[in-house]
């Protein structure tokens, strides 16, 4: 796990073991801030143990910034802390955690451990977090999940984006549109850092050019896959829309985005196809 300062007062980790996803400590005068957690938990347990270090008054909350298991599987190990996220996230957790925990478990023995954990504070559209001299702001922030939402530390001029921003965007089982408006919500923001779900931090001479090549993409495969529907053709004829002719490449996470392209090209497909097939 590497792990890199952003501030002073905000620390990002990023899994060596799983898609390069990441998590954040945010220290403050009363207590840490876990945005986030690793999916595994010899990396989580790196992550708590530094925030101890650096905390000595303890971890106050622990953010879940959506409901997927790479970001909300390490929770437990912060019993003490209050756990918070968006209110759609705690009613899927509930609804259908445990069951997925369970098939994870099954194909991942690293997972044994792991005891799912549900949300104790939700909020609805925004949520003000104030210790000491920090204003944290959650804000819902929806389109990689219907749950997503991203934390803005003002007086550290950072943003943890969460799965908003990634080196590919990934829509599948999300919302093109809503994912689009959480993405240029971050350019009205005035920030010198941006924290990716996966891949790392960004530097402020990048976020507009990541947001902005980020929107690029989602327009130019709805498009691709738009011409695909409406001359009839099938699914496969997607495998002929390469990340690269899209905007993106397909070296970052060890070659994930490529997959991740791919779910996206087959996600819109069906449901352009069911909407076409909806209109007769």
């Amino acid at each position: 796990m590497l792990r890199e300062r952003v501030t002073e007062d905000v620390y990002v980790f990023i899994s060596s073991l799983y898609a390069e996803v990441g998590a954040t400590v945010i220290v403050t005068p009363e207590g840490a801030v876990v945005v986030d957690t690793a999916p595994f938990p010899q990396e989580t347990r790196q992550i708590r143990e530094f925030a101890l270090r650096r905390c000595p008054q303890g971890i106050r909350y622990v953010i879940n910034t959506h409901h997927h298991a790479d970001h909300v599987y390490g929770s437990y190990l912060f019993p003490e802390a209050e756990l918070i996220a968006h209110r759609l996230c705690r009613q899927i957790l509930l609804k259908v955690g445990e069951e997925s925990l369970e098939r994870a478990k099954a194909q991942t023995p690293a997972l044994a451990e792991v005891q799912l954990r549900i949300p104790q504070l939700v909020f609805e559209t925004e949520l003000l977090l104030r210790l000491g001299e920090k204003t944290i702001h959650l804000m819902h922030a929806p389109g990689h999940t219907a749950d997503g939402l991203m934390v803005h530390i003002r007086e550290d001029k950072v943003l943890v984006a969460s799965d908003v921003i990634t080196p590919v965007p990934l829509v599948a089982r999300g919302d093109l549109e809503n994912l689009i408006r959480s993405l240029k919500k971050i350019k009205t923001l005035n920030l010198e850092n941006v924290v990716q779900g996966h891949g790392g931090v960004l530097l402020r001479g990048e976020i507009d050019e990541t947001v902005d090549s980020s929107v690029a993409y989602l327009r130019t495969i709805e498009k691709k896959v738009r011409a695909v529907v409406n001359k009839g053709l099938p699914k496969a004829a997607l495998r002929k829309i390469d990340i690269e002719s899209c905007g993106k490449s397909r070296i970052p996470l060890g070659g994930l985005v490529q997959r991740l392209h791919q779910a996206n090209l087959e996600y819109l497909y069906d449901q352009m196809m069911a909407e076409k097939q909806a209109d007769g």
